[in-house]
């Protein structure tokens, strides 16, 4: 059982940058494939980006490639993700996802368990 509590949302001008994080409870969360989703009002929830349990393995969708960075701390047991050139698009509450799965996934149904969601907001 994995517990995932994110944080770090807000309201930002576009331009700007966030970042979110997501702690995680449980011991064997370095076991774990971690993503982040995304969804916005009347949208389907979206991959947005994921990392390998070692942290070695990363991806992103390509509407924030270049602009997010995904990381982990397996010490602290800890998802981050580094949101720069934020633009009002990106617009959503924010999920945190935790799958057990050797590779790095986009589809939202092989992931297990799911936070609460931070909301993020980006104003132009």
């Amino acid at each position: 059982q994995v517990q995932l509590v994110e944080s770090g949302g807000g309201l930002v001008q576009a331009g700007g940058s966030l970042r979110l994080s997501c702690a995680a409870s449980g011991r064997t969360f370095s076991n774990y494939v971690m993503g982040w989703f995304r969804q916005a009002p009347g949208k389907e929830r979206e991959f947005v980006a994921a990392i390998s349990p070692t942290g070695s393995g990363t991806d992103y969708a390509d509407s924030v490639k270049g602009r997010f960075t995904i990381s982990r701390d397996n010490a602290k047991n800890a998802v981050y993700v580094q949101m720069s050139s934020l633009k009002p698009e990106d617009t959503a509450v924010y999920y945190c996802a935790a799958g057990r799965m050797i590779r790095l996934t986009r589809i939202r149904q092989r992931y297990d368990y799911w936070g609460q969601g931070t909301q993020v907001t980006v104003s132009s």
